[in-house]
């Protein structure tokens, strides 16, 4: 089911690293259709392509104060008390990354620093679809709170029936968002990313979702917003050696293999009887899942790599930079120390990647599609933007402005010069 490799070569490796990605060509002539939909139309433009697209009618979209009231009776005590459980391990985690401010006298007179500033509206985007999922809205909403976001608004795709899943909304209310909206898909993204009658312009998009989404938040970038990564499938990448549990490793793979079938794991180990042990775990967990046909397709994406020694393992693995890095190893400290690429570790047999997926306090959000190579996975600065500040007294700038004289006389910039003579011959004057 999944493909096996002994001892590939370095030739070998652009293959086995490639992700099962869809080219997005393709799809930005709609993306961007539907943002000059929207740019010119604004409300009736979603209404329009939610009927179009999830085949809903509706006249209006935001959730109702009534609705959080009917969700919050609905949801049942044991999952809400998980959900606030996970909330407190979420929140002080991304508390405990709130730093004091840094302010540095670099030489006499001249005094900087630096003061994070949060981003004012930000747009939180919530998959759903046959699993929606309720724990990104932990995963946003919590820091974007501690951050001191101002303005923070929700969307997420309705149901047939044109509702949000109960636990969505109770969610959401849970961590304080109001602001949450019944549309999703490419006109979510343009409405938070142009602006609506009735949805704020928002500063900065997260959230992950599907091909569709993912273009659609690059399209945004081009509308004067950021979001917070390129995104693709969820994928995972299991390291592991002869103390490891092979059952374990089987249940973290097809967790990761169930989002959906575009979805990619990798197995990877310095013992060979494993492979064998891992497969026969899979097929036999694999036929009592609900979602095993999601979870078959995504196998035949997904491999299998024998090593035989762990510095080509670790080296794999870093040329992978995978979103998702389980390691189950006696040598941890190795592993760890020479990981240089990856969204977010978990380290030991009893670690599953679920616990980040929803409870243990670490973010959900991470870079896919290699890009942990060059991004972070979504953090309390995600949401909050660094202003730098400098003061610089009389005897700073007689200290300092000679050097700035002589590099933009330097640069020809006799303007910049003149800007620090002007205020050193005054002060000469007044001697």
């Amino acid at each position: 089911m999944i493909k096996t490799y002994i001892n590939p070569s370095y030739t070998e490796w652009a293959s086995l690293t490639k992700r099962p990605t869809a080219t997005y060509e393709s799809l930005e002539p709609l993306v961007a259709s539907v943002f000059e939909s929207v740019k010119k139309y604004g409300d009736q433009s979603i209404i329009n392509y939610t009927d179009q697209f999830d085949g809903i009618k509706q006249d209006d979209f935001r959730a109702k104060t009534d609705e959080f009231k009917k969700a919050h009776n609905s949801v049942p005590d044991a999952l809400k008390k998980a959900i606030q459980n996970a909330k407190t391990n979420i929140a002080s985690f991304h508390r405990a990354q709130l730093i004091d401010n840094i302010k540095v006298t670099t030489q006499a007179g001249v005094e900087c620093w630096q003061e994070k500033k949060p981003i004012e509206k930000v747009g939180l985007y919530i998959p759903g679809g046959s699993a929606p999922l309720f724990s990104t809205i932990l995963m946003l909403a919590i820091p974007a709170q501690i951050a001191g976001c101002k303005e923070i608004v929700l969307c997420s795709p309705p149901s047939k029936d044109g509702t949000l899943p109960a636990v969505v909304l109770y969610t959401a209310q849970l961590c304080g968002v109001k602001n949450v909206y019944k549309i999703g898909g490419i006109q979510a993204i343009a409405a938070m990313a142009l602006g609506t009658e009735s949805i704020s312009k928002v500063y900065k998009i997260f959230g992950p979702g599907n091909q569709y989404v993912t273009v659609a938040k690059q399209w945004a970038t081009r509308h004067h917003v950021a979001i917070d990564m390129p995104a693709g499938p969820s994928e995972l990448l299991v390291a592991a050696d002869k103390t490891a549990n092979p059952n374990f490793i089987a249940a973290d793979l097809l967790s990761q293999a169930e989002h959906g079938k575009d979805s990619q794991v990798l197995f990877v180990t310095t013992h060979k009887p494993l492979l064998e042990k891992v497969a026969y775990a899979i097929e036999s967990q694999l036929k009592d899942l609900p979602r095993k046909e999601i979870a078959s397709a995504a196998l035949k994406n997904s491999k299998a790599v024998y090593f035989k020694n762990d510095s080509t393992a670790i080296e794999f693995i870093n040329n992978y930079g995978p979103e998702h890095y389980i390691v189950c190893v006696q040598n941890e400290i190795l592993y760890l120390n020479n990981i240089n690429n990856a969204g977010s570790v978990f380290v030991g047999n009893y670690t599953p990647e679920s616990a980040g997926d929803y409870a243990s306090g670490t973010n959900h959000t991470l870079p896919t599609n290699g890009y942990s190579k060059q991004y972070s996975g979504v953090n309390l600065d995600s949401f909050r933007k660094a202003i730098t500040f400098q003061k610089i007294t009389k005897e700073g700038i007689q200290s300092l402005g000679e050097t700035i004289e002589l590099m933009a006389s330097a640069e020809g910039l006799e303007a910049h010069k003149n800007a620090v003579s002007i205020r050193l011959k005054t002060l000469k004057d007044e001697i």
